[in-house]
């Protein structure tokens, strides 16, 4: 495994306990990390969260993490011993949405060939 894939599943571990119990703010309760992408050069991390709720609330959780972004990189260099902790960039990870969305569209075209099927037999 190469050095920015072990340090991005450290980097996921450890962001994971700090966004789940260090950060006490209310607005990222609904908050899960889903995912840490580290650059080769180690200096920046994109790290994605799934949040539950309305699209209002979505956006006000991401700015509240883009907020406590410095806060979380301290604790990350703290916890993991790091000299030079990575930026970190918080980003919405919309695979799950996405899933969702097209297992609908799925669902909608079964349930109108089913349909369709239906009316051919009768005729």
């Amino acid at each position: 495994m190469r050095r920015p894939e072990r340090m991005a599943e450290a980097l996921r571990e450890e962001i994971t306990e700090i966004v789940g119990y260090e950060l006490e703010d209310p607005r990222v309760q609904a908050v899960t990390v889903t995912d840490v992408r580290v650059s080769d050069d180690l200096r920046d991390a994109s790290i994605f969260v799934v949040v539950e709720g309305q699209e209002e609330e979505i956006g006000i959780a991401m700015q509240a993490l883009q907020h406590a972004s410095s806060f979380v990189r301290q604790q990350v260099a703290l916890n993991l011993d790091m000299r030079h902790a990575p930026h970190l960039h918080f980003a919405r990870d919309t695979v799950e949405e996405n899933a969702v969305k097209i297992e609908e569209v799925l669902t909608d075209l079964s349930n109108k060939e089913d349909f369709i099927e239906g009316n051919t037999d009768e005729e």
